[in-house]
């Protein structure tokens, strides 16, 4: 982890965050993977279920990021988001806001959905994907990195672990439905976006796929 990852972490102001962003960092190719699809199309980005925020901070850190709003319904998340932007100086630049994630947001261009899509019900996943496809602006790019349920033993621990989040705390709410390809795929492709589906495990045993879907330019 280099210098500018270090500092990203040291910004959040519990041990235990601080704990959390690193093992990310290190481990999760969500953040890296996101970098490498928009580093060569600069336009805002609309980070729904933003959580922490630690997207926005990482792709600031690369470079890469011009405009990001970040979105989350979970108050003590983005509380704790903000914490971190005003102790890294970057209030001004990135913004989190607590909203529901089918809210319309004053912003068009890249959309990412990172593990948020099966904590929702079927029907709430339908509308969340609207309102991010509603988002896009021409040649944007919706990244998607999510479960998918399917027979494999990723899947099963991914499920076992989804269980001891929800207990600890840290998820306010469970997962709900785990989407399938398919689902997903057909939604999209159905309002005329480019699809991609790909596996996205990196250093982590868990279930863990990243879809790209592209709005004509």
């Amino acid at each position: 982890m280099d210098a500018a990852m270090y500092r990203i972490a040291n910004s959040y102001d519990h041990w235990l965050q601080r704990r959390y962003v690193k093992g990310k960092l290190a481990a999760d190719p969500a953040y890296a993977a996101t970098e490498a699809l928009i580093k060569n199309r600069p336009m805002p980005l609309l980070d729904i279920g933003c959580g922490i925020g630690l997207l926005g901070q990482y792709l600031h850190a690369r470079g890469v990021v011009m405009r990001y709003l970040g979105v989350d319904s979970d108050p003590r998340k983005i509380e704790a988001g903000n914490r971190a932007l005003r102790q890294s100086g970057l209030d001004g630049l990135l913004h989190l806001r607590q909203t529901d994630g089918t809210a319309q947001q004053p912003i068009r261009g890249h959309v990412a959905l990172l593990d948020v899509l099966h904590y929702l019900p079927r029907e709430g996943q339908h509308a969340l994907l609207e309102n991010a496809i509603v988002h896009l602006a021409p040649g944007g790019l919706l990244v998607i990195r999510n479960v998918l349920r399917e027979r494999s033993w990723r899947y099963a621990l991914t499920r076992v672990s989804e269980f001891f989040l929800s207990v600890s705390g840290w998820m306010r709410v469970g997962a709900q439905h785990y989407p399938s390809a398919e689902e997903l795929r057909g939604q999209l492709e159905a309002a005329g976006l480019a699809v991609n589906i790909r596996p996205l495990h990196g250093k982590m045993p868990f279930d863990s796929y990243l879809l790209v879907a592209e709005r004509p330019a």
